[in-house]
């Protein structure tokens, strides 16, 4: 296993299974599949809505000897309803129990949006809360409180930009750890990449093979004719080429899959080595090809643009 270090000399596997649209009759094998096959890193979230099988699975693992809780490494985030101070225990207190854990490995803050207590899905402006009711820095602020109660090992943030995350930066008295987002060839994010590394902010990429489901382009990424040669060339798959890109980028990779031969296909990434050439290639890929837009929480009225997500 490879991995990326925090700043307490604790490790986050540069590889993981993400469970992202992972049905939760499929999750629980997944996971098992996914350990037998040697990952350590799991990412999970409340809002998947599979938490509870993911914590069946786990039990199972550490039951049968399969892995022992210390060597995973198991991150959660807080959904856009749990933003007010008062929810932000009961929220991971929920998750724990789900995944039947007693801390967190890591918590993120899933979006730098919020909604109203009790409206996990924001169906009109009435179910959004703006950022002056509950400013990310008071969100963040009982978030450090549960890492000082030892609840997570470490806080981090996902989906943020690089003028957000120097304001929570500003605002913190923990720095965030590690910031998620949207990484693939055809999304580089260089510039928030690099801002993430030179400030000590971990990055793991999500969607890392740009989403099989979401890019109507050929069949997206994994046949674009640039990732056939490279991937020819090592004698690998090409899903691999784009997991071993973006673990040579330095960020970690959460592929998602339920599949028991593309969960072992995909962590057999971590054999593959690119060259200088391999990387530069891949590169010049960069379509600025953004997936997840956050578009479930632009109303009409609301407090919310795509702009204001991403770029301010």
């Amino acid at each position: 296993m490879k991995y990326l270090f925090f700043s307490n000399g604790d490790k986050l596997p540069l590889i993981g299974l993400g469970t992202w649209l992972s049905k939760p009759n499929e999750v629980y094998t997944a996971v098992i599949e996914a350990i037998k096959a040697g990952y350590r890193h799991i990412d999970c979230a409340y809002i998947y809505g599979n938490e509870k099988e993911i914590g069946n699975a786990l039990q199972f693992s550490f039951s049968t000897g399969l892995v022992q809780r210390e060597e995973m490494f198991i991150t959660s985030k807080l959904w856009n309803s749990d933003h007010a101070p008062e929810r932000v225990e009961p929220a991971i207190r929920t998750t724990l129990n789900n995944l039947q854990l007693d801390y967190l490995d890591l918590y993120l803050m899933h979006w730098p949006l919020a909604f109203k207590p009790g409206h996990e899905q924001a169906k009109s402006v009435n179910d959004l809360a703006s950022l002056d009711e509950i400013p990310l820095e008071t969100t963040w602020k009982k978030m450090e409180e549960l890492k000082n109660a030892g609840l997570i090992r470490h806080i981090g943030v996902s989906n943020f930009n690089i003028p957000k995350l120097k304001n929570l930066i500003e605002k913190s008295e923990i720095k965030p750890e590690v910031n998620q987002v949207e990484l693939h060839p055809y999304f580089q994010q260089d510039a928030l990449v690099k801002f993430c590394q030179q400030n000590g902010l971990l990055v793991t990429a999500y969607s890392p093979l740009g989403s099989r489901h979401l890019i109507k382009n050929n069949g997206g990424i994994i046949l674009d004719a640039k990732v056939i040669e490279i991937a020819r060339k090592h004698n690998c798959t090409e899903a691999q080429v784009i997991l071993a890109w973006g673990m040579q980028r330095g960020t970690a990779v959460i592929p998602k899959s339920v599949n028991a031969q593309r969960i072992i296909e995909n962590f057999g990434s971590i054999k593959v080595e690119l060259d200088e050439n391999d990387i530069n290639e891949l590169g010049k890929l960069d379509r600025n090809m953004r997936i997840a837009k956050g578009l479930y929480a632009v109303l009409p009225g609301g407090y919310y643009t795509y702009e204001g997500i991403w770029e301010e």
